[in-house]
């Protein structure tokens, strides 16, 4: 299974060509002691070799630098390098005891003085060191601490715009810095790990940092969205509360002028129905009615003069009939109501104190003819009439 892309990385250049080159911190804090070891010891080039791997994934290139051991003696012929046997047996040493599934797949140089170009001469050797496609040479300037990088392919070395600088645990490298620390000419109270591990640091800070503000700003956006939400009920609250309030305030006002202007009688308690009179040639005064009444066989009376409203009590004070007599009686079987005072015509009006049973005994002798009066006039229920109701009698 390859290796997946790194997350963690800095960009160095431009990293458009192919193939793309990833370099792990470590080495290149590595590289900068180099650098500055070189650029302390004067004209002589320090090297060292390059360890990882390389990968395709969909067509693409990847060449993944996660080590790299000093050369035990970079040598020069004139204008040449030279990498003797004892140099790559002691490359191999320590690449077996620090990075053991490594693989050398390049090298690096950094040289005081010497433009950052390949003479001819280190073309052929890494041609001849590393004949694999995609293998790299780098070349350092100690003084300006410039760097480029190049890769073998098309028979050539082929310069790389640039590259990725990427940060993950490496403990590979990081136990071989520490073991070379003295012959690579560290400070004995150098921390070798502080660069990569500050520069993740920073990198994991700066994004906890980030997140932080987000999620702050996220929860002082949501608390605004909440306090204006509850203000704006709150709002609407008071606006109905003032309404309401308001419509309550104008009833009462309402009430108390009408209650000024409303003339008070007294009356003497009893109900009448109310019918249209009219006054005859001589004034009597009495009512006349058309209106038709249904008896219990289905037949139609016309009721006469002086029926509908006639009061208990005549002109002269004597009552029209007695509340409890027996006026009435039976032929062949039929019920006889008493034919003079309240009722005679058909329809009687209820007078105060009156109940169905009593109307019944008034009209008929007996109680019997309730559910009859009920039928005939459309009370459901008995105690429901009034003083003053027209119950038509069966």
């Amino acid at each position: 299974m390859g290796r997946q892309i790194p997350k963690n990385v800095r960009q160095i250049g431009n990293v458009s060509d192919s193939p793309k080159i990833y370099v792990e911190d470590y080495v290149d804090t590595f590289f900068a002691q180099l650098s500055e070891k070189c650029e302390k010891s004067g004209q002589d080039p320090i090297g060292a070799f390059l360890i990882g791997d390389i990968q395709s994934d969909g067509g693409e290139d990847y060449v993944y630098i996660y080590g790299a051991v000093r050369m035990h003696d970079l040598k020069m012929s004139g204008n040449e390098y030279v990498i003797d046997e004892d140099t790559w047996k002691h490359a191999y040493e320590d690449c077996k005891q620090f990075f053991e599934d490594g693989e050398m797949l390049g090298w690096f140089v950094v040289h005081p003085g010497v433009p950052l170009m390949p003479e001819p001469s280190t073309v052929k050797l890494h041609k001849k060191s590393f004949p694999k496609k995609n293998t790299v040479f780098i070349m350092k300037d100690p003084v300006e601490k410039d760097e480029t990088y190049y890769v073998h392919k098309m028979n050539d070395l082929m310069e790389i715009g640039g590259h990725y600088t990427y940060y993950e645990k490496n403990p590979c490298m990081q136990n071989y810095m520490i073991a070379s620390r003295k012959k690579n000419g560290a400070i004995p109270t150098e921390n070798v790990e502080d660069r990569a591990a500050q520069d993740f640091r920073n990198l994991v800070r700066k994004r906890s940092e980030r997140q932080k503000k987000k999620k702050a700003g996220g929860l002082m956006y949501a608390a605004s969205a909440c306090l204006v939400l509850v203000l704006i009920i709150m709002g609407v609250s008071m606006v109905n509360s003032f309404d309401r309030m308001k419509s309550v305030q104008d009833t009462l006002d309402t009430l108390a002028d009408t209650s000024g202007t409303i003339d008070t009688q007294e009356t003497s308690g009893s109900v009448t129905a109310v019918t249209s009179e009219e006054q005859t040639a001589d004034g009597s005064g009495k009512a006349q009615t058309d209106d038709a009444l249904q008896a219990d066989d289905g037949t139609q009376t016309d009721s006469g003069t002086g029926g509908g409203d006639a009061r208990p009590e005549e002109e002269n004070g004597s009552p029209g009939a007695d509340s409890l007599s027996a006026g009435s009686s039976e032929a062949d079987g039929q019920a006889v109501r008493t034919t003079d005072g309240n009722g005679s015509d058909g329809v009687y009006v209820v007078e105060e104190g009156d109940t169905l049973a009593i109307i019944s005994m008034k009209m008929y002798g007996d109680i019997t003819h309730v559910d009859a009066i009920c039928r005939m006039n459309g009370i459901s229920d008995g105690n429901l009439i009034y003083v003053g109701q027209k119950l038509l009698l069966p």
